[in-house]
């Protein structure tokens, strides 16, 4: 589902109208698989199915190479299409507004997550570490915490 002329490395400088607004067309597409992509991942990692967002993982990094070679191309070029297409320059320019609010939205769901499950894993953590340490008292007559070397680990099975 990559967009024709996606990949835009070593590509020759925009020379024709016609030209430049093929490579915005094609950046705005890029735009939508990649933006199809994020909205789904958020959708799942909502939904608590991890295992499924991760599975974008792949797709999201190769458009997201596509859509910084073709954003790269365009700013490569962008005296040309400043003075030859103004108004698709605005329009991409206000697209693209709207792209990144909506990529904020994802980046912060995938951070509630990641933030979530380290607050599970840590929890864990302290409750294996608590039941294995012995519960004494220090000279101030409160509980002592278990020295850092005496922490036990926890292994994490990502097969469930």
């Amino acid at each position: 589902m990559i967009p024709r002329a996606a990949k835009t490395s070593g590509r020759p400088p925009i020379a024709s109208v016609g030209e430049g607004e093929q490579a915005m067309i094609d950046l705005g597409r890029i735009m939508d698989s990649l933006l199809d992509t994020v909205e789904r991942e958020t959708m799942l990692v909502r939904d608590g199915r991890l295992g499924d967002a991760s599975q974008l993982e792949a797709a999201k990094s190769e458009l997201a190479g596509h859509y910084l070679a073709a954003t790269e191309r365009l700013k490569a070029n962008r005296d040309f299409i400043r003075t030859n297409l103004p108004d698709a320059l605005a329009a991409l320019r206000q697209r693209h507004d709207t792209f990144h609010a909506l990529l904020q939205i994802n980046l912060t769901v995938l951070a509630t997550a990641h933030a979530v499950s380290e607050g599970i894993v840590r929890g864990v953590s302290d409750t294996i570490n608590r039941t294995q340490v012995p519960q004494t008292y220090g000279a101030t007559g409160r509980a002592t915490a278990a020295a850092p070397k005496n922490r036990q680990p926890i292994a994490i099975s990502r097969s469930l």
